[in-house]
């Protein structure tokens, strides 16, 4: 049996659970590298990332390097002396660094490879209505994504599940399939396979201003999809023209309702409380709402005290 010694690389709280069930599983880190403490909230204070809260309060050493390629990074990383490098929710390695370890660096990545490749695995394959998905762990090569699979879990996809519920479902999922793989790893008996390469590929890249924007002409269940796969964050947005105002709003919480209408797309009714948007083929019912400056909050609480002009729409 090999004696591992591990250095975790991760930033945000869905690695901290991975780091978690390699301690609780009594593995050895030696090192945990993670993002630079960075400016954040209104006082602009430098907040330390999830994955080195964490660390500190098991008394691991941590290294924040702003430069993967530093020579003098790289040298600490040698002083550390690992066999196995775990890559959670990190940025790009370079070769010198994931070639580093005797017994490979590998990923874990928020979906079954090779489909969402990228940056938001979790949000897409909601946005894009799948019914499953899961988490693959990888050894990393020169390109995002691509090397060769270890072990995967697959889970299913609620209808109305969110994308705050489904990465916490999936930040479990992976923490165990973590210490399976070090487990395998630990007892050299892993196995790998390639990845296939074909044309039915779905990406997940970045989500920006341009694809979180609600396209009130289109379905109503691509509508709902694209907004429950972007609830909590970053959130779906699009604008609000009531009167002469055009105000940029969040929408978080919603229902869909299939039913035919004869209302221009966009078209808001309110009745009895109830905020509903028309779409092509039915309605969105908005639960929760955000208005610029302004905290998310409930429907029936924004009516109370925000007034909706009879001609205002969505767009």
């Amino acid at each position: 049996m090999r004696d591992l010694r591990i250095v975790f690389m991760g930033t945000p709280e869905f690695a901290v659970k991975s780091l978690e069930a390699i301690l609780d599983a009594g593995y050895t880190v030696v090192g945990v590298i993670t993002a630079p403490d960075k400016p954040a909230g209104r006082g602009r204070k430098l907040r330390e990332s999830a994955v080195k809260s964490y660390a500190l309060s098991k008394n691991l050493k941590v290294l924040q390097p702003t430069n993967l390629k530093s020579e003098e990074f790289q040298n600490e990383l040698k002083e550390l002396n690992p066999n196995v490098q775990v890559v959670v929710a990190f940025r790009m390695l370079p070769k010198a660094v994931w070639d580093l370890p005797e017994y490979g660096t590998f990923n874990l990545h928020a979906s079954l490879l090779p489909q969402y490749r990228g940056a938001a695995p979790i949000n897409w394959a909601i946005i894009n209505g799948e019914e499953k998905t899961g988490v693959s762990t990888f050894f990393l090569d020169e390109k995002i994504d691509t090397g060769s699979i270890i072990l995967q879990e697959e889970t299913n996809i609620d209808n109305n599940e969110t994308v705050e519920s489904l990465h916490d479902r999936l930040m479990d999922i992976g923490s165990e399939l973590v210490v399976k793989t070090l487990k395998y790893i630990e007892l050299d008996k892993i196995e790998t396979e390639i990845q296939p390469e074909n044309e039915a590929l779905k990406e997940a890249p970045k989500l920006h201003k341009d694809n979180t924007k609600i396209d009130w002409n289109t379905s109503i269940d691509r509508i709902y999809n694209l907004i429950r796969g972007l609830n909590p964050y970053p959130a779906a947005w699009c604008y609000l023209e009531n009167t002469s105002d055009e105000l940029k709003v969040k929408i978080y919480d919603i229902e869909k309702i299939k039913q035919e209408h004869h209302l221009p797309n966009g078209t808001i009714t309110i009745h009895d409380n109830t905020i509903k948007v028309a779409a092509t083929d039915g309605y969105i019912l908005i639960k929760e709402i955000q208005l610029p400056g302004k905290r998310k909050m409930l429907s029936k609480a924004l009516l109370n005290g925000f007034n909706f002009a009879p001609d205002a729409k969505m767009r």
